[in-house]
């Protein structure tokens, strides 16, 4: 009895099997939440005309049919909106990084005057909605004539603004804050100055920081449409992220001239899917590191 009872609840509450499968069950259900949308996105934009009206056929078709992905893929003009996407996207994130780099250490270890009162204004920035700005961004992008144009994106990247650059630098100064002032110190005893001391001292320190402030801004950046869709709507160049508005025009003008199709619906879930590969890829590559640096940069605090 003593053995079966060590064996189920464990010598410690999160040692014993019961335990350990309250766990998994939670895991599991939590995965399949995330998961059940992906899952039905691939088995659905794999389907062909009978599988789709067959009402019996929900999650594994009969045959696997490529065709809606390919044609998800030529209507997108895939290939030049991919290469668009990861230009804009890598541009934008490199600007983030290393301008609210400077930004952050500026808040976590120099002194100047009204410190607190614009650090304020920061956390009001990365609360205020997007929706509150745009208005002055347009008008500002209309008379530096850079409308209709991807610089209202990667301008604002440039002086630690952007989409979510508020957060980014409250990133760099959690980071920034935690080490110890020894090495500055260290520093400007050898007779370095400030710009020295950051760019020598702290800022191979804080790869951490700069990992995780570069994946979140080029995985937001690649999904945003928000931006995109006000500032490069009238473009003929348009990115991934707007690649679902694309097609959904495509097919409606082509519902006008011969009707709906049984594949639209599967041809709009194919476009999402080739939109969120890429991300998706990203992650699977570099998941250690960002792990590693959401935890040191103490973001989960």
């Amino acid at each position: 009895m003593k053995q079966i009872r060590k064996l189920i609840f464990g010598l410690e509450a999160d040692r014993g099997l019961l335990f350990k499968c309250f766990i998994y069950l939670i895991l599991i259900d939590v995965a399949y939440i995330y998961l059940n949308p992906i899952l039905y996105m691939v088995t659905t934009m794999v389907k062909n005309r009978y599988d789709l009206l067959d009402p019996a056929v929900i999650w594994a078709p009969r045959e696997i049919y490529l065709g809606v992905i390919q044609q998800a893929f030529d209507k997108m003009n895939y290939l030049k909106g991919f290469m668009l996407s990861t230009s804009i996207s890598s541009v934008i994130a490199i600007c983030q990084t290393l301008s609210c780099a400077v930004a952050g250490y500026a808040f976590a270890r120099l002194q100047f005057p009204f410190k607190r009162l614009l650090f304020f204004c920061l956390i009001l920035a990365f609360i205020v909605p997007p929706q509150v700005t745009i208005l002055p961004m347009i008008l500002g992008a209309g008379q530096l004539h850079i409308l209709n144009t991807y610089w209202p994106l990667i301008l604002p990247a440039l002086f630690g603004h952007g989409l979510k650059g508020a957060l980014f630098v409250i990133i760099y100064r959690q980071f920034f804050s935690t080490q110890p002032r020894a090495l500055e110190e260290a520093a400007k005893m050898d007779g370095a100055n400030v710009l020295t001391i950051f760019y020598r001292v702290m800022l191979p320190l804080a790869r951490p920081a700069i990992v995780v402030v570069f994946l979140f801004s080029f995985v937001w950046n690649w999904n945003d449409s928000y931006y995109p869709a006000i500032f490069v709507g009238s473009n003929g160049d348009l990115p991934l992220s707007l690649g679902i508005s694309q097609l959904s025009a495509i097919l409606d003008e082509e519902t006008k001239r011969s009707g709906p199709s049984v594949f639209d619906e599967s041809m709009k879930m194919a476009a999402s899917f080739l939109i969120i590969l890429p991300v998706v890829i990203l992650y699977s590559f570099t998941q250690r590191w960002f792990v590693e640096g959401v935890d040191r940069t103490g973001l989960v605090e």
